[in-house]
């Protein structure tokens, strides 16, 4: 029996259903006997619930629900005194719930699959899930293999808690059990670290990262595949573990079935009882929002471009479509990012303009970016924007997709 973990807070109703999509590609690509262990709260819905049940009964498989907020309620009290922030952050307090497993299911199984929600499962669970952690904590993929740069996007790497090369993402995880439920006091001290570094804002993942970085085993990537760098290098469907990365930043799903993953997605989506007449409604809706958007983002850039200079900071796979879209001429500044020292480069020319200049940055590395400029005292909207959102697929870049996915 393959034992795979979920966790589920669904305070509008709609998260569900990306469960239910991950939770279809799994069925739909494996003969093993699976069973789905779903961590939630009270904002689990009847609906929702008897969806969930339909799902595993038409593939003949198993799905356990266990209601955290009843059964673990001391300690997701204590994460929310730890972590305040996760309240107002986009992940939720349901990102968290990963590190309730070792409370709910280390009497049920010894090892178990912890997957997020914007997954796609296109192989057999089972190659991941045979994998021998030994006595390992868990077994991941590095940020490193999946094309980030840790020092410029995540905090703790930036400040030296955890090198570049063993930052972990915990999105995709095979958790020995075993092993967690003896470190009890090790988890608790990074729930403690985390509190005392606000900044590090991937909660979790920053936690489990200070307590095994240096011990867990390390996996190929097609474990933990993400999207927005198989769409850069412009690869195509595989046999793989796809991570959409759904977020503000558009990395994840858009209405573009041109786009191999996206019609990858939809294709689970469309095996889910979540696929229906008010399913593609709600597409409609985030379409309009987005459109509405982007009238309130040409209005606001009228204003904040008034008086002064563009420049941009792009790598050199996205500077030509930049050029043409942007209609950069020779006289503007544009600073090439290729490792640390580009960002060094982009700090000083913009302490050097003083306010004179407005800065692109054209990076799906944005996030880090963003951060980085921030703790050197910049502003977004002010300072710099995210160029991102001025480029669109024909220009190899993935829209905003977030409106869509939160009208979904």
């Amino acid at each position: 029996m393959i034992h795979v973990c979920f966790g589920v807070y669904d305070k509008d109703g709609r998260y569900s259903k990306f469960a239910g999509t991950t939770i279809a590609s799994i069925f739909d690509n494996t003969t093993s006997e699976v069973t789905i262990h779903i961590l939630h709260d009270n904002t689990m819905t009847l609906a929702n619930y008897e969806k969930f049940i339909y799902l595993a009964g038409k593939y003949g498989q198993q799905i356990k629900f266990y209601n955290v907020e009843k059964i673990c309620a001391d300690k997701i009290a204590e994460l929310r005194k730890a972590m305040p922030s996760v309240e107002k952050d986009v992940v939720s307090i349901g990102t968290l719930y990963r590190l309730l497993m070792i409370h709910v299911l280390s009497n049920i199984t010894k090892k178990i699959i912890y997957l997020d929600s914007d997954i796609i499962v296109n192989s057999d669970i089972k190659d991941f899930w045979q994998i021998d952690i030994g006595d390992k904590p868990l077994a991941a993929v590095t940020e490193i293999s999946n094309g980030m740069v840790p020092k410029l996007g995540l905090p703790m790497c930036h400040d030296g808690f955890v090198k570049d090369d063993d930052y972990f993402n915990a999105g995709v995880l095979l958790v020995n059990l075993e092993y967690l439920n003896k470190e009890n006091e090790l988890i608790g001290k990074g729930i403690h670290f985390q509190s005392q570094h606000p900044n590090y804002i991937h909660f979790d993942q920053d936690i489990l990262n200070w307590c095994f970085s240096t011990k867990y085993l390390k996996v190929p990537t097609k474990f933990n595949c993400f999207v927005r760098n198989e769409r850069r290098n412009r690869r195509g469907v595989e046999s793989k573990i796809y991570h959409y990365l759904g977020s503000s930043y558009g990395q994840g799903i858009t209405p573009h079935m041109q786009d191999p993953f996206n019609r990858l997605w939809f294709k689970y989506f469309e095996k889910t009882p979540w696929f229906n007449a008010e399913s593609i409604g709600h597409i409609y809706d985030g379409v309009r929002q987005i459109q509405h958007e982007l009238q309130s983002r040409a209005i606001f850039m009228s204003k904040v471009m008034a008086g002064r200079q563009r420049a941009f900071f792009v790598p050199p796979n996205n500077l030509e479509p930049m050029k043409k879209v942007f209609g950069v001429d020779d006289k503007e500044e544009v600073i090439l990012a290729i490792g640390a020292e580009s960002f060094k480069q982009l700090v000083d020319s913009m302490k050097k303009s003083n306010g004179s200049k407005l800065y692109f940055i054209i990076t799906s590395q944005f996030p880090g970016v963003q951060a980085a400029l921030t703790r050197a005292g910049f502003k977004d909207g002010k300072d710099f924007l995210n160029g991102l959102m001025f480029l669109s697929e024909a220009h190899g870049v993935p829209m905003n997709s977030y409106p869509l996915i939160k009208a979904l």
